[in-house]
């Protein structure tokens, strides 16, 4: 008897990037996985702490999500990624991820 219940089993070439930047008060190593799963949300990865979070650009204006998602307790830290993250992630509308 299986214990549990397989939702997906999904094989893909992806394109992945990564992006070292600093800030004023810290280094930052990313890796952004562009796949199709996800809503094609891309996944981030830092690989500082081994954090991963799902965003798209619109998702990056919400500072306090970055915050809370990177486990960041300077706001101004904060700004300066989403304002990275903004102009280096896809735009999607909120439509697209919820009605595909």
């Amino acid at each position: 008897m299986e214990m549990y219940e397989r939702l997906y089993d999904e094989t893909e070439r992806v394109n992945v990037r990564f992006i070292g930047m600093t800030t004023e008060n810290a280094r930052y190593d990313f890796g952004l996985v562009y796949t199709n799963m996800f809503f094609g949300k891309p996944l981030i990865t830092c690989m500082q702490t081994g954090r991963s979070f799902l965003m798209c650009a619109e998702e990056a204006e919400d500072v306090d999500f970055l915050k809370r998602s990177l486990k960041l307790n300077d706001v101004e830290e904060a700004q300066a990624l989403s304002e990275f993250f903004k102009v280096s992630l896809p735009h999607m509308s909120r439509e697209a991820q919820y009605n595909e």
